[in-house]
């Protein structure tokens, strides 16, 4: 059955960021379907509705990039993803904006915005950017967990599990220290936690030998996995699971529930995360995503030796480091300028706005070099100008835990010119994106044209930054649109 389909392929994807927020805070926010057509009203202070506090939009930081991934290959398939599977903020963290990155290990705040060419609608961006590694990385205490049930026997999933962590075991040094478990129906040691050294040979000789068998017990697999990863802990080491899996669980506990507790103790007693990659043409990706939820950790889906290499290899050696634990965002909007706003996408991401600075609340665990991006529609009140929003990023540092703040702000001058003018191609990147999203889950955005020109805008994008990922998007809506999505041409949710 598949639920929510994850995927991971471009350059935000980052194999070791660990940065989904976990928690029941992330559970309680209203579904997709309602949150596509309900534009936040901005109510200003002292109002009948003043506690519900509504001027203000708060969420945990992510980077996952999932969703988008998979859906092209859904498309690239011949079908349409399932509208539930896309997460708009997914495709839009598929893309690395060039915001500038802090001279300290904190965040940069970079908003910015344009008209999206609908009546009093515009378009919003907030940017956030840690600094790049720099010098020797932290030592890592990585315990993978691989998924040989039956299953995985299709190609494309344990024989790309199996190069991905032939790749990765060479990448890593020799003072990090790695863990090997297997599970089907059950779960088996193959690596005790030690350090890599003088053992790179004999783990990559089990990894080459893994074959499948039986059911997919994903709770063996977890529980066993994590009783190693403490057993193995480090103190000053980033500790973390690495769950490789099509996460298509049939045996043991399946409904997440008990795995989710004892998950949830070991990332508070311990600081460990996990980290779901996910395999396969078939993908459970609620499933791994609510596990990576609750272990402050997020998902990504390969399906290629070139997307492996890429999470590995290419962006390996920057994301053990952490910049930041437990990070949230909070924007506020100006009563005084605008009507009304809603965030695209982040669903499950919301954290009730009165806990922004309640550090007891889970947020995102953010690595070095990480960007992330929020998209908000904005109606601006009619010949109002001024301030329209302050972003406020909020985070513990990852050694002192000590509480951290960054704040920036944008007024309404900046955000009149067109968006599909000249100069705003990364904001137009981020804008493709979202439409794009929308549009497969059954939406629409202000301003959002059919997919054909969306395809086209993408396409003169592409040629205009020599970009491949880019190709790879306009190639993606080009296959959506040829499938014919219902109600495309429509706005049924009064934009």
């Amino acid at each position: 059955m598949r639920r929510r389909i994850a995927a991971g392929v471009l350059a935000g994807v980052l194999l070791l960021a660990g940065c989904g927020a976990g928690g029941s805070q992330r559970d309680g926010g209203r579904s997709a379907r309602e949150d596509h057509g309900t534009p936040e009203r901005v109510v200003p202070d002292g109002g009948r509705t003043a506690p519900s506090q509504r001027h203000l939009s708060t969420f945990a930081l992510d980077v996952d990039t999932a969703s988008y991934g998979y859906a092209r290959r859904t498309l690239s398939e011949g079908r349409l993803p399932e509208p539930d599977a896309v997460r708009p903020e997914e495709f839009v963290n598929s893309f690395r904006p060039g915001y500038p990155a802090p001279r300290d290990n904190g965040f940069s705040v970079t908003l910015d915005g344009a008209r999206a060419q609908a009546d009093g609608w515009s378009l919003l961006r907030v940017g956030l950017a840690t600094r790049p590694s720099e010098g020797e990385r932290p030592p890592a205490a990585l315990t993978f967990v691989v998924d040989v049930s039956g299953s995985m026997d299709e190609p494309g999933r344990l024989d790309l599990v199996k190069e991905s962590l032939g790749i990765l075991v060479d990448r890593l040094r020799d003072d990090d220290s790695i863990a090997l478990v297997t599970f089907s129906a059950e779960a088996e040691v193959k690596v005790p936690m030690n350090r890599v050294g003088g053992q790179r040979q004999r783990i990559h000789e089990l990894v080459d030998g893994l074959g499948t068998s039986a059911s997919t017990n994903v709770e063996a697999g977890i529980r066993t996995g994590y009783d190693e990863a403490v057993r193995g802990h480090r103190r000053g080491a980033t500790n973390r699971v690495v769950l490789l899996s099509d996460a298509l669980a049939n045996t043991g506990d399946t409904d997440a529930q008990g795995i989710l507790e004892r998950i949830d103790r070991e990332r508070r007693a311990y600081g460990i995360t996990l980290f779901g990659v996910g395999v396969g043409s078939e993908y459970g990706d609620d499933f791994m995503e609510r596990l990576a939820d609750k272990g402050d950790g997020h998902t990504t889906y390969v399906s290629t030796s070139e997307q492996a290499r890429k999470v590995f290899v290419d962006q390996l050696p920057g994301h053990v480091e952490l910049r930041a634990r437990d990070a949230k965002a909070q924007v506020a909007f100006d009563p005084k300028t605008v009507e009304s706003f809603r965030l695209v996408g982040y669903d499950n991401r919301k954290v009730a706005d009165e806990d922004f600075r309640d550090d007891r609340v889970d947020g995102g665990e953010i690595g070095a070099g990480h960007t992330v991006t929020a998209l908000y529609t904005v109606r601006l009140k009619p010949g109002k100008t001024g301030r329209v929003a302050t972003a406020t990023v909020r985070w513990l540092d990852p050694v002192t835990r000590a509480p951290r703040e960054r704040s920036g702000s944008v007024d309404s001058a900046a955000l009149t010119a067109p968006l599909w003018g000249p100069g705003h191609d990364s904001l137009q990147l981020t804008a493709l994106a979202a439409y794009f999203a929308e549009r497969l889950r059954g939406g629409t955005l202000p301003g959002a044209p059919s997919l054909a020109v969306l395809a086209d805008r993408a396409e003169a994008l592409a040629a205009r930054a020599r970009s491949a990922s880019v190709r790879d998007l306009a190639a993606a809506v080009r296959q959506a649109d040829a499938l014919g999505i219902p109600g495309e041409d429509g706005d049924p949710y009064g934009y």
